[in-house]
């Protein structure tokens, strides 16, 4: 007895692919029967109302808020100096790796700030009480002319 040519897979995927068919053809029958054209330029149009959403109406001018454009931010804010004067800041040092040569310090309010081992005038070790100035450096704040407090 010979064996069938066509296997269950093999059904299968022609059911599939000719209802696949079928259902393209019916969406492409219903797309034409129910097209419809604007009727006109203003069933087109959309209006934006004041609170910046698409609107099919109009929006009231009574409504309309005038702005300054100075007070506009576009782009990121600038940076601010952070201090002014020269004073050194004080921190603790959180981390300090001294085979790779660099740490970070911790400000009191939170902030962390890059340490380098060139920019130390001694050795120091985690939780060390320290001065330092904060400089722009390539990736970020870092901190230049650390020095550690004297415990008191």
């Amino acid at each position: 007895m010979a064996k069938s040519k066509e296997s269950f897979n093999k059904k299968d995927k022609e059911k599939k692919r000719l209802k696949k068919r079928q259902d393209k053809k019916e969406k492409m029958e219903y797309r034409k029967a129910n097209t419809q054209k604007p009727n006109s330029l203003d069933d087109m149009i959309a209006y934006i109302d004041e609170d910046g959403n698409l609107s099919d109406t109009p929006p009231d001018p009574k409504m309309k808020r005038k702005f300054n454009a100075e007070d506009m931010q576009i782009s990121v804010p600038k940076l601010e100096a952070q201090q002014d004067d020269d004073t050194p800041l004080e921190g603790r040092v959180s981390y300090f790796n001294d085979s790779k040569g660099f740490g970070f310090i911790v400000l009191p309010n939170g902030d962390r700030v890059f340490v380098h081992v060139n920019q130390l005038t001694e050795a120091v070790s985690e939780n060390d009480k320290v001065t330092f100035e904060v400089e722009k450096g390539p990736r970020g704040l870092s901190a230049v002319n650390v020095k550690k407090l004297a415990k008191s």
